[in-house]
């Protein structure tokens, strides 16, 4: 006979992750707030938090009589999630530098660190390990963590990934680097692994512009393109990851490949320079046309050089048929333009709101991220939450080497 109704104990692990939710970041609570919070029974709510208590979650507080508070009837029961019990890792890992975050359990960052390689693009291996060994290191010694207290690593790449974790795309880039497997066998740590882009989404819905929006695209926006995509909430992958890859913007008219806001800001100004133009651009990189950067013509454009003005417009018509087709497809509320050219790219949205219409019948609300640098990590955090709180029944803080390890 076929089982159809759901397990128990998966009931009591969806029960426990619900009251993790209500419980982080809010301070005391009886069973009767819980029992509001989650709309779980009293006898669920006091059997999973004895359950929580005994694995570290939870703090039982004494109760309000024994603390000389007079209460008529049975004394409330008082918990208080301990948001210091463990803590949990996001790494961002770029073409030429590793971005890591230490969080609590309440997602409170507790240090931001961002280490170089010191030979973008072609970093081997052993090198990108021993960069990202470091930089964990530094990460949890400022944060004043060990790496005993850590639950779960979430690593953002720039690559497609399964729901399995596996990078399904041969870049070259991740040739002979099995990030998952050296970070596990090096430190021990439970590794999940995810699109970079995807976990800018999670970012931008939980910390950022995007909170409390469902449909929604998160563009990773400067040097290339990339995508993240949720639908009612919840993150699309595709059959093997590749939901939300622009490749096909290779074929698309006006267009023609999938480089990012900051690197045809560059690009083009350099030709008008190169052209002549008579422009503060060429005053701002020193007269060396190759030393250009996205945020010199940004703020030239800002000063009023008409020049760089020019050149932003030829990247905002870009955006607008990028965005145009991407949300023709997709239909989001929301599209997020983020990743470290966002606070400039801010600049861009009135040109690309005005021309939208012209390239879908569903123009969607457009911001500017505000998360910065660090988004990708943000969301890495976020996703290593979800993971634990999922597993809660399993990782409790009372299960590591050295419980209580963190200061």
């Amino acid at each position: 006979m076929v089982e159809t109704a759901p397990s128990t104990q998966l009931v009591r692990r969806v029960n426990a992750s619900a009251m993790l939710k209500a419980m982080r970041g809010a301070g005391v609570l009886t069973g009767t707030d819980l029992m509001a919070a989650t709309g779980l029974s009293r006898a669920t709510v006091i059997s999973i938090c004895d359950e929580l208590v005994r694995l570290g979650w939870l703090q039982e507080l004494e109760n309000q009589r024994g603390a000389g508070d007079y209460v008529k009837g049975r004394p409330a029961r008082r918990f208080v999630f301990d948001d210091r019990a463990a803590s949990v890792l996001g790494i961002d890992i770029g073409a030429n530098k590793i971005t890591a975050i230490v969080a609590d359990m309440a997602g409170t960052p507790l240090s931001q660190v961002t280490m170089p390689f010191r030979h973008a693009y072609s970093v081997a291996a052993d090198e990108r390990a021993d960069v990202l060994d470091r930089i964990a290191a530094e990460a949890l010694d400022e944060a004043g963590a060990s790496a005993d207290s850590v639950l779960a690593v979430s690593v953002g790449v720039a690559a497609p990934v399964s729901r399995d974790g596996e990078v399904l795309t041969a870049q070259e880039f991740w040739k002979s680097f099995d990030v998952r497997g050296i970070v596990a066998e090096r430190h021990g740590w439970h590794v999940l692994l995810e699109n970079d882009a995807n976990l800018a989404a999670l970012a931008e819905r939980w910390r950022g512009t995007a909170q409390g929006v469902d449909n929604l695209v998160v563009m990773l926006a400067s040097d290339r393109l990339g995508s993240g995509v949720l639908e009612s909430g919840r993150l699309l992958h595709g059959q093997l990851g590749g939901f939300g890859e622009l490749g096909y913007l290779d074929n698309l008219d006006g267009v023609g490949d999938t480089s990012g806001i900051a690197h045809y800001a560059v690009l083009w100004a350099r030709e008008a320079l190169d052209k002549g133009a008579k422009s503060s651009m060429r005053e701002r990189c020193g007269g060396d046309p190759g030393a250009l950067t996205a945020e010199m013509v940004f703020s030239a454009a800002a000063a009023g050089d008409a020049a760089a003005a020019a050149v932003l417009d030829r990247v905002a018509h870009r955006m607008a048929r990028i965005i145009g087709s991407l949300s023709t497809l997709v239909n989001p509320e929301l599209v997020v333009i983020a990743g470290a050219v966002a606070e400039s790219a801010r600049a861009l949205i009135p040109a690309i709101s005005k021309e939208l219409p012209d390239y879908t019948h569903t123009p969607p609300r457009l911001e500017a991220s505000t998360l910065g640098d660090g988004i990708v990590s943000i969301g890495a955090i976020r996703h290593a939450l979800d993971y634990v709180e999922e597993h809660a029944l399993d990782l409790g803080p009372s299960s590591l080497p050295r419980h209580s390890s963190t200061s």
